[in-house]
């Protein structure tokens, strides 16, 4: 589905839905890839307008930090991992380092993902297109139900 303000929240609502979202191109031939290997449930994902080929498919339910960094953690859902590859930029020109990680999937979320996030940072950002519902409200009931507001984050 082409995102849209709500599409996030109405589809991760569904039972068993996979909801998963490409950074770009190739990753959206990941996923397409990964799609054609689930038999078992339903699958959504957004995608960005734009074209490239060839990847491999990827793990349900698993992300991938793009760069490493100790300092601020940026989590980034489809399109906008680039936003958040733009700001660490930015940022490293004043000395602040950061991770950027693309979470690829709303639903399932990697929780072994989030948790090393919140762990090893004092802040975590989320960056997505979505809204009131969308993916960072499902970060916030996840770090809120394992315990992670009362460490580090």
């Amino acid at each position: 589905m082409v995102g849209g303000a709500f599409d996030i929240t109405f589809m991760s609502c569904l039972p068993n839905m996979i909801v998963m979202a490409p950074a770009d191109e190739v990753e959206l031939v990941n996923l397409v890839v990964t799609a054609t290997h689930v038999d078992d449930r339903p699958i959504c994902f957004r995608y960005p307008r734009a074209h490239d080929t060839g990847s491999t498919g990827c793990q349900i339910g698993k992300g991938r930090v793009l760069v490493e960094g100790k300092d601020v953690a940026l989590l980034g859902y489809g399109v906008m991992v680039k936003n958040c590859l733009r700001a660490r930029s930015l940022l490293a020109s004043l000395d602040i380092h950061v991770i950027v990680a693309d979470a690829r999937f709303c639903k399932p979320l990697d929780i072994k993902l989030v948790r090393e996030l919140c762990k090893e940072h004092t802040f975590l950002i989320t960056v997505e297109e979505g809204s009131v519902g969308g993916f960072a409200s499902h970060i916030v009931q996840f770090i809120a139900l394992d315990g992670q507001l009362d460490g580090k984050i």
